[in-house]
C-alpha cells in the first residue's frame, strides 16, 4: 500500500522538536547547557543570575522551532493542513539553509564559540534544512490540496 506520507518532512518535524527540546534544555538546566549549545557568554551570564531574558528568548525559541515542526508535519499529511502550508516550508527551508551555509558572517558575533561548534552546529542546521526543502519539493503538488 503507497502511503503519502512524506519521510523527508517527518525526519524534520523530529530534528525541529528535538531542538525544541534541547532549548527546553537550557532553561531547566541553565548556563552550562547555553553555553555548550553556542548561546554565547553572557545570555550564560543572565542565566547563572536569574534574569529572564535567556528564559523568555529561549521560550521564543521554543516556540518557533516547535511550530515549524508542526508544519513539517502538516506538509507530510500526518496532521491538519496549516495555513500558508507551502510558504511556510519554503520559508523554513531558506532559514535552516541559510544558517548553514551563513555561519562565517555569525561567527564574529559569538567569539567564545569553537570552529567545530560553528561546523557541527551548521552542518545540524543545513541537514535539517535540506530535510525540509526536499520533503517540500516532494510533496509541492501535494500542499496545493488540502487534506483531511
Amino acid at each position: 500500500m503507497h502511503s503519502n506520507k512524506n519521510s523527508f518532512l517527518i525526519i524534520a518535524a523530529i530534528c525541529s522538536g528535538l531542538a525544541a527540546i534541547a532549548h527546553l534544555g537550557c532553561i531547566i538546566f541553565g548556563a552550562e547547557w547555553y553555553r555548550f549549545f553556542g548561546a554565547g557568554e553572557a545570555m550564560a551570564k543572565m542565566a547563572e543570575a536569574g534574569h529572564w531574558y535567556p528564559t523568555v528568548v529561549t521560550l521564543f525559541l521554543v516556540a518557533v522551532l516547535s511550530l515549524w515542526s508542526l508544519y513539517a508535519l502538516s506538509g507530510a499529511q500526518v496532521i491538519a493542513r496549516l495555513p500558508l502550508l507551502r510558504l511556510g516550508l519554503v520559508v523554513i527551508s531558506a532559514i535552516y539553509i541559510l544558517r548553514g551555509i551563513a555561519f562565517v558572517a555569525i561567527m564574529p558575533a559569538f567569539p567564545e564559540n569553537s570552529l567545530m561548534f560553528w561546523f557541527v552546529s551548521s552542518s545540524i542546521s543545513l541537514s535539517i534544512g535540506l530535510l525540509y526543502a526536499i520533503g517540500t519539493f516532494k510533496s509541492w503538488s501535494l500542499l496545493s490540496v488540502k487534506h483531511p
